[in-house]
Formats: structure tokens, sequence, C-alpha cells
């Protein structure tokens, strides 16, 4: 069985800090089959990548969980 990685990219606004970083990629590394969450806090950009495509709607509500929103 092949595993393909899937690299999406999110902007997050609402981001002003490290801690804020961190907040959002804990929420988004919750979600099943996330490997790694890269975020740049400048320009809100949190790069996702995965074992399989995930679904928007997980990844807008692990966003909301930690305080932020998907633009």
């Amino acid at each position: 069985m092949t595993t393909e990685i899937t690299t999406a990219t999110y902007t997050v606004t609402g981001m002003t800090c490290g801690h804020c970083a961190a907040s959002v990629t804990e929420e988004i590394s919750e979600i099943a089959g996330v490997e790694d969450v890269d975020v740049v806090v400048e320009t809100g950009a949190v790069t996702v990548t995965s074992a399989a495509p995930l679904d928007e709607s997980a990844v807008r509500a692990a966003v909301e969980e930690a305080g932020y929103a998907l633009a």
C-alpha cells in the first residue's frame, strides 16, 4: 500500500505571535493523518502536510478551536 503525501496551504487570519502559531499548529496537528504543520505568522500562511487530502471543514474547525479563522 502506498501513501500519497498531500500538502495544502491555508491562510489564517488573526495570528500575531509565536503563541498564536503554536495554538493553530497544536489544533491542526490533532486532525487524523496530519504529519506536519508549518505556520508563518507574518503572512498567515499555514502549510499542512498529511497522509491524505484533508477535509477543509476539519481544518476550519481546528483553526476556529484555536481562536482564529480561515481567510
